[in-house]
């Protein structure tokens, strides 16, 4: 098919490369261009859909989540004591 296109002076630029650097028609470039480009939107809408599994997540037995701030605070006592004691 024949049709006319206008290309914006940067696009023509690299396609014009494009073509120079694979030693091909100038024509051959854009309908190869396109055709990936065409090609790689048709595969993002099959691609298969990421689906999230939740994890029911909880606390190991002896832990109280309304504690957990003093249990980090006993945490970082007992840190402070272990490297004191190394000094």
């Amino acid at each position: 098919m024949r049709t006319t296109i206008t290309l914006e002076a940067d696009v023509a630029r690299k396609l014009k490369a494009y073509a120079h650097a694979r030693r091909t028609t100038f024509k051959q470039a854009v309908n190869e261009v396109i055709r990936r480009g065409l090609g790689a939107q048709e595969r993002k809408e099959t691609s298969v859909p990421f689906v999230v599994v939740p994890h029911t997540g909880g606390f190991l037995p002896g832990i109280d989540p309304m504690r957990l701030k003093q249990q980090l605070d006993d945490e970082d006592v007992e840190e402070f004591l272990r490297k004191s004691d190394h000094r």
